[in-house]
């Protein structure tokens, strides 16, 4: 059995995680999801990795969410409902992550782009919630993560048709950030991981935690948490250098301290 692999690269500061199972749409098996469930705790501990590129191989997909066929390795709903799973891991990550879809997202792989913070897709790119047309629905976290992006009735749209939409629809509705041809998308989320990697990253862990808080949070919880974070970030050494490269009028260098 062909139970693929998740590639790790690196250059400077960003990562690059692809799934590699081109043959069967990047559909993820136990295997991938426990390389993924290895390399996410491994990334957020190396100061090297700022930021972050999530990718598919191959032309066709980013992925098409867990391989159907290994549901029949689980011993029955409860236990694969205990399983690691692999957009929780991607979700707890501190380090900022980009999706770059190009190709099919559905199912698992709609909530793995989901749990990333920005996606950029290909003029090819599509994404379906296509469980509701095998008799369940997503368990990845695909209807809180869309009802904080989209509209109720774009969600509902989503979710109770299963239906595939286009990047053109994506952008459109906000699900999506830009779309780009196909050969320009990993460059441009290659080149956006660089420049989110050369801020200071304490700040850009702290901006991203900020925003998962503001969206689960009311008003006023989420403006005090704004502000402890902002108070701890400006205790950094970082911060003193950013303030000093400002004078300076010259380019901060940064430690992550």
């Amino acid at each position: 059995m062909d139970d693929g692999q998740v590639v790790f690269e690196q250059d400077g500061y960003v990562g690059r995680l692809t799934l590699d199972r081109p043959a069967k749409l990047n559909a993820a098996t136990r295997t991938m999801s426990e390389q993924l469930l290895d390399l996410i705790p491994r990334i957020d501990a190396d100061p090297e990795i700022r930021a972050v590129v999530l990718t598919g191989a191959g032309e066709r997909a980013f992925s098409v969410g867990s391989d159907i066929s290994e549901l029949d390795r689980y011993d029955g709903p409860w236990h694969f409902r205990n399983r690691l799973d692999y957009c929780d891991a991607l979700r707890g990550l501190r380090t900022p992550v980009i999706a770059a879809v190009n190709g099919y997202a559905f199912g698992g792989g709609l909530e793995l782009a989901l749990s990333c913070d920005i996606r950029l897709a290909s003029e090819r790119a599509t994404f379906a919630a296509a469980e509701i047309k095998l008799g369940w629905i997503g368990g990845g976290g695909v209807t809180a993560l869309l009802a904080a992006s989209l509209s109720a009735s774009d969600v509902a749209t989503l979710l109770l048709t299963g239906d595939p939409i286009d990047a053109a629809e994506a952008l459109r509705i906000g699900l999506v950030s830009r779309v780009l041809p196909a050969g320009e998308l990993l460059p441009a989320a290659t080149e956006l991981a660089h420049r989110i990697a050369a801020r200071p990253p304490i700040a850009a862990q702290h901006a991203k935690a900020n925003l998962r808080a503001a969206l689960s949070m009311g008003l006023e919880p989420a403006i005090q948490y704004e502000r402890e974070l902002q108070a701890v970030a400006m205790g950094t050494r970082d911060a003193n250098e950013g303030r000093s490269a400002f004078a300076e009028k010259r380019p901060g260098t940064f430690e992550g301290r």
